[in-house]
């Protein structure tokens, strides 16, 4: 049973606030996800019936881990079925209600905090599939119902149900360690981590689910607090730049408004001043990667006063940098529409046309070069692009935005 709550009732406000850091140390505490969420809910259950006589605790976080840790453990008791995670579970097991070693366990702020990092590095181990380590996240790290997330990608709940149980029995069955990577390993389970995050904003970005986007930002956040550096910093930087336009990228049907065509007025200023901000300092430091040169490029496009008075120059030379980072051919399409916006679209459609063969199942490819021949006025190859574009779309969305586009050339 969870708890439930109006929006305007102060412990589920506390429960959204919450809720996922105190189940992150239960996790740890306890030795497995299931029985940390039953410990979470019967927590947030004796909160709602025991505060409103006795008040809310000074802590209530250390107070909902502590509840919920001695739940587990009698119920874990009486089925004679306790299972350790590590050491430090097998000690806790020992420690009396009264103990004061356990408040000073639960109200260590930064152990509680640790406990949320541990929790994304277990959901994004290398260990496990991509889509089990975004599905894996979603629900244990955000919280996010199994429908929600099954909706968002448009997946059937039971194929996304059946994912996230996979992945927490690979968990079990290979031991892998509920832990924050030493530093010798930490450089490349970082970048595991922040692509899951990325592709999580990409996905709620293009299909204008606005709760994976958010969530996406939280998470990078939350890495930014815990473990800054400069790809991290980049990367929350490129979410906020990407997010803020999110209220002008449609129109009042609903449909696509490209970004040359958007109302800058109602683009989110504050998100963008941060996010420029961040950006800065990302490229600043030293190791910076693909991220931060990205938000660099989402910065030039923020700061921008009108589509007419963007700088082009610098957005290719960006580019130019990101291309030797990360070579590859999606980089490289950007590069040409880029060099097209600085040069025409006959110098972008040059460089692109040998893309295009490796670039086949990528929906962005086919509209790119679409664009590009129609204002080449091209327009045949422009009708072609476009019918193979609107075969690729994802989103109804930008269905109806490539569809469109056709039916003008048409007319």
């Amino acid at each position: 049973m969870q708890y439930a709550g109006t929006m305007n009732d102060p412990m589920a406000t506390l429960y959204r606030q919450e809720s996922r850091r105190v189940f992150s140390t239960l996790v740890r505490l306890l030795g497995g996800f299931d029985i940390a969420e039953e410990a979470l809910h019967d927590a947030f259950l004796a909160a709602a019936e025991q505060w409103p006589r006795q008040g809310v605790p000074a802590n209530p976080v250390a107070w909902l881990v502590s509840t919920g840790r001695f739940k587990a453990i009698d119920k874990l008791r009486r089925q004679k079925r306790f299972v350790a995670w590590d050491e430090a579970t097998e000690q806790t097991e020992a420690v009396a209600d009264d103990s004061p070693g356990w408040e000073q366990l639960v109200d260590d702020a930064q152990a509680i905090e640790d406990d949320q990092l541990r929790l994304v590095f277990t959901c994004c181990h290398p260990g496990l599939s991509e889509e089990a380590q975004i599905a894996l996240t979603l629900r244990e790290v955000c919280g996010l119902a199994t429908e929600a997330i099954a909706s968002a990608f448009l997946v059937p709940t039971p194929t996304l149900a059946q994912r996230i149980v996979r992945a927490k029995a690979k968990i079990a069955a290979a031991r892998i360690p509920y832990e924050v990577p030493g530093p010798a390993d930490r450089p490349a389970r970082l970048t595991s981590v922040l692509r899951v995050v990325y592709l999580v904003f990409n996905e709620g970005h293009a299909a204008q689910a606005e709760r994976l986007a958010v969530e996406a930002i939280r998470l990078a956040r939350l890495l930014h607090s815990l473990l800054p550096g400069p790809e991290v910093t980049g990367l929350l930087a490129l979410l906020l730049l990407h997010h803020a336009r999110h209220a002008a990228r449609l129109d009042a049907q609903g449909d696509l408004v490209p970004l040359e065509a958007q109302d800058r007025g109602r683009w989110d200023t504050a998100a963008i001043s941060e996010g420029c901000a961040l950006a800065e300092a990302a490229l600043r430091q030293r190791g910076f990667g693909a991220y931060a040169v990205q938000a660099a490029i989402a910065a030039v496009h923020g700061e921008a006063p009108s589509a007419e008075q963007t700088d082009w120059p610098q957005i290719v030379g960006l580019y130019d940098v990101l291309l030797r980072i990360e070579p590859g051919p999606v980089v490289a399409l950007n590069r040409a529409v880029a060099v097209a916006m600085r040069d025409g679209p006959e110098a972008g459609l040059q460089l692109m046309e040998p893309l295009m063969p490796m670039l086949s199942g990528y929906p962005a490819a086919p509209a790119a070069a679409a664009d590009l021949c129609r204002r080449a006025g091209r327009l045949d190859e422009a009708r072609r692009h476009y019918l193979d574009a609107v075969a690729l779309a994802r989103h109804d969305a930008e269905r109806r935005f490539l569809s469109r586009r056709l039916a003008e050339l048409s007319a």
